[in-house]
């Protein structure tokens, strides 16, 4: 695609969560032209602009929509809007690119399913803890690489730090966000996914509990689930809202993969109290115990390959099935799960 730049154009809509920066930036430097933004706060369109001055803010999304020469519309709404504005996309003959979760409904993900059948458009998901962390593509490697055997069983975790006075009204209500296990907990699940090489699975077991944030009684500051393939392999996760100020990043996120040779550790953002930097993989197999840090060495394959697969109609970058199951699976756990009190 880079040889092409600027061939490829998508606009932005809906600038309700942070993520659209990461994902504009990442569609832009794989040689993507920014067209258009529009927002119905002007504020939020102001602040995208300073940092993305190339693109020209319109009055309604319907513009956007309309425009022949968008190919792909990137979006992070509200959580239980997303759904609709990605039917919405789809039918007007454009590709969907939207922050996770990208559903708060077993509905939602149904009607979604039925529109792109009709269409053959994509519903794409930025899962961006995978998808926009060097250390979990370069995990991914080694697993192909048979570095470790077959995958067993995915551990992650998942903190994240609240700044609560930071978040929209929108963020602490159930409905709008889709409880702990539908948002962050999606994340966790699409590695699953990726590592073991899943396309169905089960939730075995999941909790959910608000511990220390009663000021916010729809908020759940903590979550975990199991699940298991029908391969038998297995997941546990743990995701919350308890990063300690004294953390020099927003959350200490760490995978473990364990394989039939051998495992791997990601400590995705830092190494606590000894390296700042992130992307840290430790392997160990039969050859031995190695530390590789690939910050700024891996890249980010997923942004080329869906410029690609939208110009070429192919699924290289993630496929349907697996963004659409990840979604899935994060609601079912959700919807199941145990309330601590």
């Amino acid at each position: 695609m880079k040889k092409n730049d600027g061939e490829f154009i998508f606009s932005v809509a809906f600038l309700n969560h942070g993520h659209i920066y990461g994902m504009t930036k990442g569609l832009i430097e794989a040689g993507a032209r920014l067209k258009y933004v529009y927002d119905d706060d002007v504020e939020r369109v102001a602040k995208f602009l300073k940092q993305y001055p190339m693109a020209t803010p319109v009055d309604s999304f319907e513009k956007i929509l309309q425009d022949t020469q968008t190919r792909l519309i990137a979006s992070a709404a509200i959580t239980c809007e997303r759904s609709g504005i990605g039917c919405r996309v789809m039918e007007s003959g454009k590709d969907y690119f939207t922050d996770k979760a990208p559903f708060t409904s077993l509905e939602q993900i149904a009607q979604a399913k039925r529109v792109v059948k009709a269409t053959q458009q994509k519903y794409m998901v930025y899962y961006s803890e995978y998808l926009h962390v060097e250390s979990a593509i370069y995990a991914k490697q080694l697993i192909d690489e048979g570095a470790i055997g077959q995958v067993i069983q995915v551990l992650g975790l998942g903190p994240h730090r609240l700044n609560a006075p930071s978040r929209p009204d929108w963020f602490f209500l159930k409905e709008k966000y889709g409880g702990i296990l539908c948002d962050i907990g999606s994340h966790q699940i699409y590695q699953f996914l990726i590592f073991a090489d899943v396309h169905k699975a089960k939730v075995v077991s999941s909790q959910v509990g608000n511990y220390n944030h009663p000021m916010y009684p729809e908020l759940e500051d903590f979550g975990d689930a199991n699940l298991v393939s029908d391969q038998g392999t297995s997941m546990y996760f743990r995701v919350d809202w308890f990063t300690p100020d004294g953390l020099s990043t927003w959350g200490d996120g760490r995978t473990l993969i364990l394989g039939t040779d051998g495992y791997i550790e990601l400590r995705k953002y830092l190494d606590i109290a000894k390296d700042s930097r992130g992307n840290h993989v430790y392997l160990v197999n039969k050859k031995g115990e190695q530390y590789i840090n690939v910050e700024g060495k891996v890249g980010f394959p997923f942004f080329e390959q869906l410029i690609l697969d939208c110009i070429n109609r192919t699924e290289k970058a993630m496929s349907q099935d697996q963004a659409f199951l990840a979604a899935e699976l994060a609601i079912q756990a959700q919807m199941q799960a145990k309330v601590i009190k």
